[in-house]
């Protein structure tokens, strides 16, 4: 076991590990190896890249088990590092570039001032802009954004079907996936439950173009509609609703809102899953209080707890049923009803 000493060191030095995935994936290092045993002169000159550097770099890499070095300095990825490649099916690549990259590297110099003065969203004092309004408007986040969001619907996806894994869908026909991004949860539920057609609402500009959108690759297209929209504005009538780590973005009363238009267009008996990171009591730690921190950061929203929620669904007209939590996993769900 650690010492005190040895622990806050950890913590002092924990963005040198983080910095230093962030190069190999900005530089294309985990892209470059493949399935390939490469030494780094072999690597810098594919990339383009200093060898003596990147030599340095990849070991800093094996150090995090994110590759392994032999004898001849001769590099492979591990499972982790396989991770951060583009085309993997559970890929963090674009979380690494999203979360370590210098938008929201920038943001965290924020804290003591916005704790200092009680008042929360690093991105305005930034950029000046909220953060999707700076997604609108800067291409180049806006794409690590949307990046970042798939990168890690897979892992979300699964551990929200493992929490709904005894849930009875009988008796709902259409489900809407509101903020459901390029449609991952949606088109994973459809998949699993074959009577069910669904809705993707999302902003135009993130379902614009086919190729990153679930519906065809998981072939449940003739199922499953994308809807661009303001959800704040309106949002389809459904028997059910999914809203994964959307209510976490917005504070109380914006929550509300969004909740009141969707109890406002469910069908009689309809349901809410709000799939989120459920801040536990005081003698448990949690990821998701450390993601509060983030949100303070980012925006306007919070983590919450079950109680928080609870209060939430029952300001909008909604009435709290219970929160599901999978059998391993940071993310739960809450469940509301209309009846």
């Amino acid at each position: 076991m650690a010492s005190p000493e040895e622990s806050v060191l950890d913590l002092i030095f924990g963005r040198w590990r983080s910095q230093t995935l962030y190069a190999g994936v900005k530089l294309g290092v985990f892209d470059a190896l493949g399935e390939q045993t490469l030494g780094s002169d072999e690597l810098a000159t594919s990339l383009g890249l200093d060898a003596t550097l990147l030599y340095r770099l990849l070991r800093a890499l094996g150090t995090l088990g994110l590759v392994h070095e032999d004898e001849t300095r001769r590099f492979v990825l591990t499972p982790a590092g396989a991770l951060l490649q583009a085309d993997h099916p559970q890929t963090l690549r674009g979380m690494t570039l999203l979360e370590e990259g210098p938008a929201h590297y920038a943001l965290w110099k924020h804290l003591p001032a916005m704790v200092t003065d009680g008042k929360q969203n690093a991105f305005v004092r930034e950029f000046g802009h909220m953060a999707f309004d700076y997604a609108a408007q800067n291409a180049e986040y806006g794409a690590v954004f949307n990046a970042a969001m798939s990168s890690y619907s897979s892992t979300q996806t699964a551990w929200a079907l493992d929490a709904l894994a005894t849930h009875d869908f009988s008796a709902v026909a259409h489900v809407c996936d509101v903020g459901g991004g390029h449609g991952h949860l949606l088109c994973s539920l459809l998949a699993k439950y074959p009577h069910l057609r669904g809705t993707v609402l999302e902003l135009p500009a993130v379902i614009a173009r086919p190729e990153p959108l679930w519906a065809e690759r998981m072939g449940v297209a003739d199922r499953c509609t994308y809807v661009g929209g303001d959800m704040f504005a309106s949002v389809p009538s459904a028997d059910a609703y999914f809203m994964k780590m959307i209510i976490h973005d917005w504070n109380d009363e914006e929550s509300v809102q969004l909740l009141g238009n969707l109890r406002a267009a469910v069908s009689p008996k309809g349901r809410v899953f709000l799939v989120e990171h459920v801040v536990p009591g005081p003698e448990t730690p949690h990821f998701a209080k450390l993601f509060d921190i983030h949100m303070m950061c980012w925006g306007t929203g919070r983590e919450r707890t079950a109680d928080e929620y609870r209060t939430l669904l029952e300001r909008s007209g909604w009435t709290n049923v219970q929160t599901l939590y999978p059998s391993a996993g940071a993310m739960a769900v809450v469940e509301g009803s209309a009846g």
